[in-house]
């Protein structure tokens, strides 16, 4: 398509953009490659988002695009979208990345962009009380409107666009997109090891990065990692990393179990390639990138089977299905415990596990993300 996008990316403006922020500046930085790409005659892109408070220049202005900034502050510009104003025109097509989705013209009415909504996961829906009361009815508000309002989705995998389907979304205009993991930066070896020191690990550990809130499942996971201990190779703690989001997110006080916050993107790689293993074992996932990122390290990885980004690969004629990640019931404890245990100490599994994740990873690109969202759009339009 030639004419202009506008990609809302609302979710750029949260304290804590989590996993779609990732995806918005993956599929931004995508973008932002394929504008000198073999001479691609691509769309006009432009980005919406709220006010920017505060006197520096406007963070998102750093991707290169034009920025259409509301006059409404954060709060007031979502609610306005979820009661159908502050509409968006002057494009052909509007990307939401989010459900937090601006409305493009009046209910049912012809005429107007476009506009594609990315659906990441409908968690609240598969276990209602690892979100809050406030957070579900909001999600299921925003669906219902998203069903009404758009004319395609993006998902993020064959699982999410099985559920959006069944939830009323016509097949026909769901796609599915795989994330890229070509992001991260540089490890920053000496801040990790300060961090480390800092946290009193001394010689190897065990990784875990998410969010830390119920859905992730961590109370669980730092259970199976006690019982994991006695088994393990050596008095390798669990290091956990992330900002903290909402309720009890089960890190409490285990022993050998550290809490290390957020920490910065090189630090992050470099903690990565440190770790003798990873786990990410949340409840229900879209897609899983931390496993994806660990993958990209080349550190094996224990993953629920509810992560989709994890899932066998089928392989040549002959060869059956190239296993990537120890897959586990997020539900088990002693099957978390047991996979760790393998994941860290049984050498020849670890290679394989290696070998085939970087297999898996080698194709997932941001660049091979934008490509088929332009693609996608262009269809539609």
């Amino acid at each position: 398509m030639t004419g202009r996008v506008v990609v809302a990316v609302e979710q750029l403006r949260r304290p804590v953009p989590g996993g779609i922020g990732r995806y918005a500046r993956g599929l931004l930085g995508g973008l932002r490659g394929l504008g000198g790409l073999r001479g691609l005659d691509g769309p006009d892109v432009e980005l919406v988002a709220s006010r920017h408070l505060g006197e520096t220049v406007d963070p998102l202005s750093a991707w290169g695009f034009p920025v259409r900034a509301s006059v409404l502050p954060a709060p007031l510009l979502t609610a306005a979208w979820d009661l159908g104003l502050a509409p968006v025109r002057s494009a052909e097509l509007v990307h939401s990345v989010s459900l937090a989705a601006p409305p493009v013209r009046p209910r049912r009415a012809r005429g107007g962009p476009l506009l594609v909504v990315t659906v990441h996961d409908l968690a609240w829906r598969a276990h209602p009380d690892a979100t809050t009361r406030r957070g579900r009815r909001w999600h299921e508000a925003a669906l219902r409107r998203a069903l009404e309002r758009a004319d395609a989705f993006v998902v993020p995998s064959l699982p999410v666009a099985e559920i959006l389907v069944a939830a009323g979304a016509d097949p026909g205009r769901v796609r599915a997109i795989s994330h890229g993991v070509d992001h991260l930066e540089e490890p920053d070896a000496a801040g990790a090891a300060s961090l480390l020191r800092r946290l009193g690990v001394a010689d190897g550990y065990l990784l875990t990065v998410s969010t830390l809130e119920p859905r992730k499942n961590l109370a669980r996971l730092v259970d199976a990692f006690a019982r994991a201990q006695p088994s393990l190779g050596g008095p390798w703690p669990l290091v956990v990393v992330g900002p903290s989001g909402w309720g009890d997110a089960g890190v409490g006080e285990t022993p050998g179990v550290v809490a290390a916050g957020a920490v910065d993107e090189g630090v992050l790689t470099a903690l990565y390639q440190g770790a003798r293993a990873f786990a990410y074992v949340p409840l229900v996932e879209g897609f899983g990138l931390p496993a994806l990122e660990a993958m990209a390290c080349g550190v094996p990885v224990v993953a629920s089977v509810t992560v989709p980004s994890t899932a066998p690969q089928t392989g040549a004629p002959g060869e059956g299905a190239r296993v990537a990640a120890l897959r586990v019931d997020p539900t088990t404890v002693e099957d978390i415990a047991s996979a760790l245990v393998r994941a860290s100490c049984d050498d020849r599994l670890r290679s394989s596990l290696v070998a085939q994740g970087r297999t898996l990873v080698a194709p997932l690109t941001w660049r091979a993300s934008a490509e088929a969202h332009l693609a996608w759009w262009g269809s539609l339009s």
